[in-house]
């Protein structure tokens, strides 16, 4: 194998799986934020939502880059 080849570890189904989980946590997070506003709640409840939004950024680059 040439240095610097990559070898997909997941196929199309996992891909597409992927980028579901990802939309929802976005979803999810972007939601749980307007409510947060809505309720003029502080920083440390808005802290909660690294959660989804990492699921998210996670779920999205599992998809580009096919690990």
């Amino acid at each position: 194998m040439a240095a610097g080849a990559r070898v997909a570890n997941i196929g199309p189904r996992g891909c597409v799986r992927r980028r579901l989980i990802g939309a929802g946590a976005l979803l999810l997070g972007v939601a749980a934020l307007v409510v947060l506003w809505s309720l003029d709640a502080g920083r440390a409840p808005r802290l909660a939502l690294l959660l989804p939004f990492w699921l998210g950024a996670l779920g999205f680059g599992q998809a580009r880059h096919r690990t």
